[in-house]
């Protein structure tokens, strides 16, 4: 048994919450969105904020005084229809409190929809009894004043709003115009039918824009998703990339250092002990380290992905490079200064994949150019830049993914290098790299 004040056992809430229908559901739903729509916070002050300066419609009128002033153009029509219904009160009344009560208050309810939309509703509804009181029987329910003012502070409202607080409010002036007509007017006036015809097609209308608009931004919102994931997923596959070329520079070093380890010990006449132990942990810890480097690469590797079957290029394969470039159309014209020297092939194949996707951009995107390729060596690291003129013949929409940039930036910063790319003032395109090299003993000192 159940004492008084005694708690519910769980198993009643379940069986409550098994035995509601749908409809229930529906039912509460519905008065939970009425609730918060027109009831919570009505008379909140949230004032209209002025158009966007940068907007479609304000920033093709010309002159910029003209685009400030065009910002408040909402706010002036409410406040024309405001003056509207009341110079409309003015006409159909004789004065006196018909006209204080059936023209101020009407028109002071459109100009509150700029601070307190949903405010001036209940007080366009509630004050719409007065207002045809006073005026004459032939307008009930609604004076012709009253009937500006309650269509414009409904499509108003609707417009800053959302949908759904645009039907409830037609539900509940139906539901007023429907009881004046039945209880109240007794057959006297027009009736209801014209202000809920006339309020059901501009609601319907501001309904449709509003959605329209909500699309919009959902639509935009999933683009700049989109659009950011696309850029995520380019530059890990640009990583990818390079990890798996770099594979091939760091195995072949890792290679060299276990057979030079393994064959130290046989340049000594009778070595110590303890050198051969150390020469043989040093092969042991390349072949390891051999072995986790092909395992990274299976993780990196795509399903298409073939081994290459000759070395990684470096700057000496470069004039090759520049034959298959003339070949393919695009003129070009290499410059070397400096003291040529060997480099850390990590830095000479980023160098050549950077000058590589340099051309292979001006081949796509400038047809008809000719490029400069200049490679400086330097005591601190490696200089390039490469410029093409303007395309001279037709540019076509070229089918790549346009990672070309965000490889060579990785190339760059991957190696504590510095780059930049932009369009030159005579039309063409400029990428200019700095990757730092540390400089030998031997360069230090001479």
């Amino acid at each position: 048994m159940l004492t008084t004040g005694a708690p519910a056992p769980a198993y009643l809430h379940y069986v409550t919450q098994k035995t509601r229908s749908p409809e229930y559901d529906l039912a509460q739903g519905a008065l939970s969105g009425l609730r918060q729509d027109l009831f919570h916070d009505a008379f909140a002050y949230r004032p209209l904020p002025p158009l966007n300066a940068e907007g479609p419609l304000v920033r093709r009128l010309p002159g910029e005084r003209i685009r400030r002033g065009a910002v408040w153009l909402p706010h002036t029509v409410v406040l024309f229809l405001a003056l509207c219904t009341l110079l409309l009160s003015y006409a159909d009344d004789e004065g006196g409190l018909a006209f204080v009560i059936g023209g101020f208050v009407p028109a002071g309810a459109v100009a509150m929809t700029l601070v307190r939309p949903v405010g001036a509703w209940w007080v366009s509804l509630i004050s719409t009894p007065f207002v045809a009181v006073l005026g004459s029987w032939n307008d009930w329910p609604w004076a012709p004043a009253g009937f500006l003012s309650h269509l414009t502070v409904l499509v108003v409202v609707a417009l800053r709003t959302r949908p759904r607080t645009a039907g409830w409010m037609w539900v509940i002036t139906a539901a007023y115009g429907m009881f004046a007509d039945t209880v109240i007017s007794r057959g006297y006036g027009p009736g209801a039918a014209p202000m809920l015809v006339t309020s059901a097609v501009l609601l319907l209308m501001v309904s449709m824009i509003l959605v329209r608009r909500e699309a919009k931004e959902e639509v935009a919102a999933q683009q700049t998703v989109t659009a950011t994931e696309r850029d995520r997923r380019t530059l890990l596959e640009e990583r990818t990339t390079i990890a798996r070329e770099l594979h091939d520079v760091v195995a072949h070093h890792m290679s060299v250092v276990a057979i030079q380890a393994e064959a130290a010990p046989y340049r000594v006449e009778n070595p110590p002990e303890e050198l051969e132990k150390a020469f043989a942990t040093i092969r042991e810890n390349a072949v390891a380290a051999l072995t986790e480097l092909r395992r990274i690469l299976g993780v990196v590797r795509a399903e298409d992905y073939q081994a290459p079957d000759a070395p990684q290029p470096v700057l000496a394969d470069l004039d090759n490079l520049l034959s298959n470039v003339r070949e393919a159309g695009l003129e070009t014209e290499k410059t070397v200064t400096g003291a040529v020297r060997e480099l850390p092939q990590g830095v000479e194949l980023s160098a050549y994949r950077i000058i590589q996707e340099a051309l292979s951009n001006a081949l796509r995107h400038a047809p008809g150019s000719t490029a400069k390729i200049e490679v400086s060596y330097v005591l601190g690291g490696l200089g390039l830049r490469i410029v093409n003129t303007p395309p001279r013949g037709l540019v076509k929409p070229s089918p790549g993914a346009g990672h070309g940039i965000t490889g060579m930036r990785e190339r760059v910063t991957m190696l504590s290098g510095e780059m930049t790319a932009a369009p030159t003032e005579e039309g063409g395109y400029e990428v200019t790299a700095f990757i730092p090299v540390a400089a030998t003993p031997a360069e230090e000192t001479s």
